[in-house]
């Protein structure tokens, strides 16, 4: 597996994590989702609540009617107990800790993710990961930052409805230039051009991982449904580096450090720390 990782930049891992888990995150995700019809339909901006559509569905009317007014992603609202076993999965940290070493911290941009259907702003454009640091300007290189990126799709994730896409190897081509589109970063056409060819879907179903290098070229593609791809993006890093972004994350693995997270308890009590 970390060959593959080293020359690929990325691994898919199917049926990683089990049903007991995934059904947990998706009814995590389902009541975020309740929470922010409710809190629209109270403040009067909704006529309803869409309490009839499926959790794929429920918020695409939400989006459409408020624009970028709805929340494009989700991140405090993560610390629950639900999110706890996902993130602070015991296997995915061993996997995590044989490839960062014995310090692993889960890095703080962790997101769930609606990918609304027909919306641009939910298109994600090529680029990688560590430009996003990059764009911190923390003082740091984000060359040596040693990241494992994991993604999971909690509904079948495919080209129709907006599947990522990676270009294998192309980690190992340092940091690309940028140009600054209308709602994210995208590599330079010229410099990106040379490798579309390679470009692969990465087609996924839940329970499935995806572990990706942090300097691989990759983007989402549109979504062409009328459905909500849901996903779900987290990092891990050695913690003994610094993060080069405004906040340190969570000390996940450790030996001996009472700083790590250890309980769903107290994921939960350090949500805004």
């Amino acid at each position: 597996m970390q060959r593959t990782f080293e020359e690929q930049g990325f691994v898919v891992l199917k049926g990683f994590f089990d049903a007991r888990v995934m059904n947990a995150v998706r009814a995590e995700a389902e009541a975020i989702a309740e929470r922010v019809v409710r809190r629209f339909h109270a403040e009067g901006a909704l006529p309803e609540t869409y309490a009839d559509l499926p959790f794929d569905r429920r918020l695409v009317p939400v989006y459409r009617q408020l624009g970028p007014h709805a929340p494009a992603l989700f991140n405090q609202e993560l610390h629950t107990a639900g999110f706890f076993d996902f993130f602070f999965h015991p296997g995915l940290l061993d996997l995590a800790e044989s490839f960062l070493g014995h310090e692993v911290r889960l890095y703080p941009n962790y997101y769930l993710r609606p990918k609304i259907p027909g919306d641009d702003a939910f298109r994600v454009l090529w680029h990688q990961d560590a430009a996003y640091t990059d764009s911190y300007k923390a003082g740091g290189d984000v060359d040596v930052l040693r990241t494992v990126n994991c993604w999971a799709s909690l509904v079948p994730a495919r080209r129709a409805n907006g599947c990522m896409q990676f270009i294998p190897g192309t980690h190992r081509l340092g940091l690309a230039p940028y140009t600054k589109q209308k709602h994210y970063l995208e590599i330079d056409r010229a410099h990106l051009d040379p490798h579309l060819p390679r470009a692969i879907d990465i087609e996924t179903d839940p329970g499935d991982v995806v572990l990706f290098h942090n300097m691989l070229f990759h983007q989402g593609l549109p979504n062409q449904t009328e459905t909500i791809r849901w996903s779900i993006d987290w990092r891990y890093q050695d913690a003994t580096q610094p993060t080069l972004r405004p906040s340190n994350g969570h000390l996940a693995r450790t030996r001996g450090d009472e700083r790590a997270v250890r309980s769903a308890q107290d994921w939960i009590a350090r949500a805004c720390a």
